[in-house]
């Protein structure tokens, strides 16, 4: 491999590597005030630090539908019981809440209405309750379906990086044996 296809690799690890630093990990546990009252179970629970196969696939789709449900303020804590209960790697399902922030939520949540109000129109859901719990209502119904949506995007994205990654690794393993002993 080259040594340009080698360093466009390093820096693209180190830039991944500097957006997750402030995440939760195994080591900073103690730092967050709502982790830090799960801190034993979080410590023995090994997939919450696993970027390996079902953990990391579970926290895409379960962190994308929490971020976009009408539970901001909250959603940090659900992120992390729902990592605990369902075996879902911790930092992503956290990480995936600030999708939804200050600046984001009203237009999030005004798309998940939309979504749901159109998903709703197709029933006969609309006219039971009042307005307050059909928008309600639209607003889970709209967050499932696109935080479904963003988790299957995720999820492919997550394919295309390990299948990079796997062949990144082949290369340089083809390359370490072709080039013969160092020393």
């Amino acid at each position: 491999m080259s040594d340009l296809h080698q360093r466009a690799w390093l820096r693209r690890r180190h830039r991944v590597r500097r957006l997750l630093k402030p995440l939760p990990r195994r080591s900073n546990l103690s730092r967050y005030p709502v982790i830090r009252r799960f801190e034993r179970w979080a410590r023995a629970a090994p997939w919450l630090w696993s970027f390996h196969g079902g953990a990391v696939v579970r926290a895409l789709y379960i962190g994308c539908v929490l971020a976009f449900m009408p539970t901001y303020g909250l959603q940090v804590l659900l992120a992390v019981l729902a990592a605990l209960l369902l075996r879902s790697n911790l930092t992503l399902t956290v990480a995936l809440q600030f999708i939804t922030n200050p600046l984001t939520v009203a237009p999030a949540y005004w798309l998940t209405d939309r979504i749901g109000m159109a998903l709703l129109g197709h029933t006969a859901l609309t006219g039971i309750g009042g307005v307050l719990l059909v928008h309600t209502r639209a607003l889970f119904i709209g967050a499932l379906l696109l935080g479904l949506a963003c988790g299957a995007l995720l999820h492919g994205a997550w394919l295309l990086l390990s299948w990079e990654a796997r062949r990144f690794r082949a290369r340089r393993e083809t390359a370490r044996l072709h080039s013969g002993p160092t020393g």
